[in-house]
C-alpha cells in the first residue's frame, strides 16, 4: 500500500475513533440516560481524542480535524497540497462512524422519538439528530417536564444561545483548543508534557472546552465532526427541517464550520506570533509531519 494512502487511511481511522467514542456517549446519554451529567460525556470526547491520537498520531500526526490541518497548513506546519485528502479523510471518518452507531442504536433512537412524540424529519426530531450533528442551544434541554417536544417551547428556548453567541463561542473554543495543541507539540516550549503525554493534556483540553460551551453550541471545534455525522442524518431520514441545513439555517456552516475554522487559525497564530518567539532556538516539533 502506498505511504500516501495509508497515511489517509490513518487519518480516517482516527477521525472515526473521535467520533465513535464522543458521539456515542452523546446516543448514550440522550437516548438511554447511561451519562449521570455533562462531565461523563465531555471526558469521554476527550479519551476519544486521546484514543486516536495514540493510534493513529504516527502515521498520520493525528489532526481528526479539518480546522485544525487548516490552521497547522497557515502557520507552515503542514504542506497545503496534503489539506484536501486530509479533510476528505476526516470526513470519510466520521460519516462512517456515525453510520455504525445508528445502526447499533437503531431501536434506541426510534423509542426515543416515539416517546417525546415526533416522527424522524420534523423539527422536534433534532433532538434525536443531536446525537450526530449539532444545535444551538443544545436541544435536549427543550423538553417539557412530561419528557415531550413542544415546538412552541423551542421559540422560547432559542433566546439561550442566538447566532451571535454560538459563533462567538465555537470561534473561542477552537482558539483555545489550538493554543494547546500548538503549545503541546512544540518541543522549543519547555513547559509542554512529555511527547506520550499530549494527546492527554489535548483530550482533556477538549473536555474542559465542552463542559463549558456544550450546553449552548454541543461544542463543536471540529468540522469533520459535525458535518460527517450530520451528512448521515440528512439521508437518514431526518432531512432538511431536522439536519441539513436544520433550524439553525446557515449556522451549520458559519457556526460548526467557519468558526471552528477562524478560531483555530487565530489559536496557532497567537501562540507562533506571540509566544513561540520567546523560546530559544531548538529542533522544531509539531504534530509529526507526514513527509518526514
Amino acid at each position: 500500500m502506498p505511504s500516501s494512502l495509508r497515511t489517509f487511511l490513518a487519518e480516517a481511522l482516527g477521525t472515526f475513533i473521535l467520533v465513535l467514542f464522543g458521539c456515542g456517549a452523546v446516543h448514550a446519554a440522550v437516548l438511554t440516560g447511561a451519562q449521570s451529567g455533562l462531565w461523563q460525556v465531555a471526558i469521554v470526547w476527550g479519551m476519544g481524542v486521546a484514543f486516536a491520537a495514540y493510534c493513529v498520531g504516527g502515521i498520520s500526526g493525528a489532526h481528526i480535524n479539518p480546522a485544525m490541518t487548516i490552521a497547522l497548513a497557515m502557520w507552515g506546519r503542514f504542506p497545503w497540497s496534503k489539506v484536501g485528502p486530509y479533510v476528505v479523510a476526516q470526513l470519510g471518518g466520521a460519516f462512517v462512524a456515525a453510520t455504525a452507531l445508528f445502526v447499533i442504536y437503531g431501536p434506541s433512537l426510534a423509542k426515543k422519538e416515539a416517546a417525546i412524540g415526533v416522527r424522524r424529519g420534523e423539527l422536534g426530531s433534532i433532538v434525536t439528530a443531536s446525537c450526530y450533528g449539532e444545535f444551538f442551544p443544545a436541544p435536549g434541554g427543550v423538553l417539557t417536564a412530561e419528557g415531550k417536544w413542544l415546538d412552541s417551547e423551542w421559540k422560547v428556548f432559542q433566546a439561550r444561545a442566538t447566532f451571535r453567541e454560538a459563533f462567538v463561542a465555537e470561534v473561542l473554543g477552537t482558539a483555545i483548543l489550538a493554543l494547546v495543541v500548538f503549545a503541546v507539540t512544540d518541543r522549543r516550549n519547555s513547559a509542554a508534557p512529555a511527547a506520550f503525554l499530549a494527546p492527554l493534556v489535548i483530550g482533556l483540553t477538549v473536555a474542559c472546552l465542552i463542559s463549558i460551551i456544550a450546553p449552548l453550541t454541543q461544542c463543536c471545534l471540529n468540522p469533520a465532526r459535525d458535518f460527517g455525522p450530520r451528512l448521515f442524518t440528512y439521508f437518514a431520514g431526518w432531512g432538511s427541517v431536522a439536519a441539513l441545513p436544520g433550524p439553525n439555517g446557515h449556522g451549520f456552516f458559519t457556526v460548526y464550520i467557519l468558526a471552528p475554522i477562524l478560531g483555530a487559525i487565530a489559536g496557532g497564530g497567537l501562540y507562533d506570533n506571540l509566544l513561540r518567539p520567546a523560546f530559544a532556538s531548538t529542533p522544531d516539533s509539531g504534530l509529526p509531519n507526514p513527509d518526514s
